[in-house]
């Protein structure tokens, strides 16, 4: 009887956060350098509008929205998994490293690696994805102790460890640099929302389309894995087979997002906290609640930030950290 109330009221908060994407993103589309009137937006995406009406919404607008949103859920979807595996409400893919180790690599092959401009949509998510990975592993190693298996707590520091390091592996790698490539990977490292155009969605899609069901498949051993060690050895679980094959999927999440947003971090952190709180611990409850909420903060986020200043706004990055340091800060003392 519990369970089909949670179930009801999940459903409800699944169509709520719906439509506040879709506010969002009716407010998105209509504020900006050159506004579009409210009364003018179904025409223009039934194709009744002008010529630059096209151009604004089609070109510029709709991309980034639908940008920003599968990269929060994305991001999402990542910390959501993190804080499961590691039993460590303070992961995220941003504070523990592996965004930064996904920025490294990235701005290592770009600028080093001679390639066609035209290929960089396709060949960034793998190359974050390898720097993510190579990030995690060494994170992983560094908090693993073979009597007593992964250290959470340990993990966390270790990973706030990495990222200052990385950090200035990034200054090191920049500071020789062109300056027109200099400019990109600073305003990759702000968060700036730089894949704008169609073929970064048709690049990030199928990530989210792999990952989201796979993670809500394996949702129950994430239930297990939230447990002690005991509990899910207990039960027949396979536990570090299982752990490193969901940390693999939050890495590959975590570095198709930041691959095309730049290194944005907390909205990992602060979906999953919001989503449990409204609908409970369990992954299979909790999981498509905050990946439909990180993507409605990033959009938010970045439609607050690219309006709040002319003529380039503030990157989102900058606004989702505003609300979440003092967040991490709170959750730091409380636990």
């Amino acid at each position: 009887m519990m369970m089909t109330a949670l179930i009801r009221k999940q459903r409800l908060i699944l169509l709520v956060s719906l439509a506040l994407i879709a506010a969002t993103s009716i407010i998105s589309m209509s504020i900006g350098y050159s506004p579009l009137s409210f009364n003018r937006l179904i025409p223009v995406l039934f194709g009744q509008g002008t010529f630059k009406e096209d151009f604004v919404l089609f070109s510029i607008r709709l991309p980034r929205i639908i940008i920003t949103l599968l990269s929060g859920m994305a991001l999402a979807l990542s910390g959501s998994i993190l804080q499961s595996v590691t039993r460590n409400d303070l992961a995220d893919p941003g504070i523990i490293g592996i965004n930064s180790g996904a920025g490294v690599a990235i701005a290592v092959f770009f600028l080093y690696v001679p390639i066609q401009v035209g290929s960089y949509v396709y060949v960034l998510p793998a190359v974050a994805f390898l720097g993510a990975l190579l990030t995690s592993a060494l994170i992983y190693l560094f908090s693993y102790s073979r009597t007593r298996g992964l250290n959470p707590t340990l993990l966390v520091l270790v990973g706030v460890g990495f990222s200052m390091a990385l950090s200035g592996i990034m200054i090191v790698i920049i500071s020789s640099a062109e300056r027109s490539k200099v400019d990109f990977i600073a305003k990759w490292l702000a968060g700036t929302i730089w894949g704008t155009d169609w073929p970064f969605i048709w690049a990030l899609l199928p990530w989210l389309v792999l990952l989201i069901p796979f993670t809500l498949f394996k949702a129950h051993r994430l239930n297990l894995l939230a447990l002690n060690e005991e509990s899910a050895i207990g039960v027949g679980l396979k536990l570090e087979r299982e752990r490193l094959v969901l940390i693999l999927t939050a890495v590959a999440a975590a570095a198709s997002a930041v691959s095309v947003t730049g290194g944005i971090a907390f909205v990992g952190l602060i979906a999953p906290h919001i989503a449990k709180a409204l609908v409970g611990p369990r992954n299979q409850l909790y999981i498509p609640v905050a990946v439909l909420l990180g993507g409605w903060l990033l959009l938010t986020a970045d439609t607050i930030g690219r309006n709040l200043v002319d003529p380039d706004g503030i990157a989102a990055g900058i606004m989702v950290s505003l609300i979440g340091v003092p967040y991490f800060v709170y959750l730091l003392l409380k636990k």
